[in-house]
């Protein structure tokens, strides 16, 4: 395993810190957050411009046909300056399953446009992570040579925006198939809505009578469970690297701050106590850090990287929770206003950790791994 990036992936990360810290900046968002706009469209089209967008995608469709470390490392930017874009949506949620199972039709027709911004993407999966009682789902019925959905999908990350959102559905005995599905295609109705505090754009996905093509399928039909767990892995190591950016600017800021606020002429951070709990925090943050890069180089390897993923999941809730309440908490009153930066990254982290699946889910799930094959226990001293 190597931790060294190469130069390409360097200046990847460069530019994506560039354009997010030139635009995202702390006066920009607050004035940003006063109107009534979801998404900063400038950003996106830069985005799109500089070849952002198109990082993961072939370059056969118009993209730069690198992998997922270079998109990961774009994800650590846009969550280290909390950038109000739809980029982990539409391109690891979209554009990777399309990418990676789609056909050159599906190509050519999805993944061309998302690369220059003109399109965004999305993928009904939020039920994998809430109880089986309140997940709903749609079903897929053959008529003839066309497909007939029907159905819901709650909380589609960016779907009030998405111009086709990604959709498992189920189509009998026990099989299930992922459907790429246009957001203004007849019977597609997307309700906007808002997840908790965060008031970050979701939608509400109503299928009625939504009739598709064989052209619609992603994937081969009925194999849409591997599909399933492809993307689940990816979309999980992608919300561990918005965290890590999260998580590692939350705790600079904070450090930042204790060392120029004073209390009794003194600066906080030499209090021995509030020192201790920004060490803590350093070593949740590397914690995160470390795990995460373990998963993301067994995937971008091609080698098993479930319990890897469980695991970098879970530190990236667990930890995450620690180091944005430490943050919040030495920030003492200025941490409670909701206008004071520190109070975007807390709730950028708290989104992230509830979803699909908290910290006790990964670790539920990571001991089923353990329990169907302990020889992922000790996998990690081969490494």
């Amino acid at each position: 395993m190597n931790f060294s990036f190469t130069e390409d992936q360097l200046a990847i990360r460069d530019l994506a810190s560039q354009i997010f810290g030139d635009r995202a900046t702390d006066e920009f968002l607050l004035s940003f957050s006063r109107t009534d706009a979801t998404y900063d469209d400038a950003l996106w089209q830069t985005l799109g411009e500089q070849g952002l967008l198109g990082i993961a995608i072939p370059e056969s469709a118009g993209g730069s046909g690198l992998g997922l470390i270079e998109l990961c490392l774009v994800l650590e930017e846009l969550g280290r300056h909390v950038a109000p874009v739809p980029v982990y949506a539409s391109l690891v949620l979209g554009g990777l399953p399309i990418a990676q199972f789609g056909s050159d039709e599906q190509h050519a027709r999805y993944l061309q446009p998302l690369a220059s911004g003109a399109i965004k993407l999305s993928a009904a999966i939020a039920e994998e992570g809430m109880n089986p009682v309140l997940a709903s789902s749609v079903s897929a019925q053959r008529q003839g040579d066309q497909w007939v959905l029907n159905g819901a999908r709650s909380v589609v990350p960016d779907g009030a925006v998405a111009n086709a959102i990604v959709v498992p559905a189920s189509t009998g005995e026990g099989k299930t198939t992922f459907f790429i599905v246009d957001t203004a295609a007849s019977g597609v109705q997307v309700t906007p809505m808002e997840i908790g505090l965060s008031k970050q754009r979701a939608a509400q996905l109503t299928l009625t009578e939504v009739t598709l093509g064989d052209d619609a399928v992603l994937g081969a039909e009925g194999e849409g469970q591997a599909v399933l767990e492809w993307l689940l892995e990816r979309a999980n190591i992608g919300h561990c690297a918005l965290q890590v950016g999260v998580t590692e600017e939350a705790m600079k800021r904070t450090a930042a701050y204790v060392s120029e606020r004073k209390q009794f002429g003194i600066p906080l951070g030499s209090f021995q106590a509030l020192a201790m709990r920004m060490a803590d925090s350093y070593i949740d943050v590397e914690a995160i850090r470390t795990t995460y890069w373990l998963a993301l180089w067994r995937l971008s390897e091609g080698l098993d990287a479930r319990a890897e993923v469980r695991a970098a999941k879970w530190w990236a809730c667990d930890a995450a929770h620690r180091v944005v309440s430490t943050s919040q908490h030495l920030h003492g009153g200025m941490g409670a206003d909701v206008e004071y930066p520190i109070h975007r990254f807390f709730l950028m982290a708290k989104l992230i950790s509830y979803s699909l699946g908290n910290a006790s889910q990964q670790l539920e799930q990571l001991g089923k791994l353990l329990a169907e094959d302990d020889s992922l226990g000790f996998r990690a001293l081969e490494v």
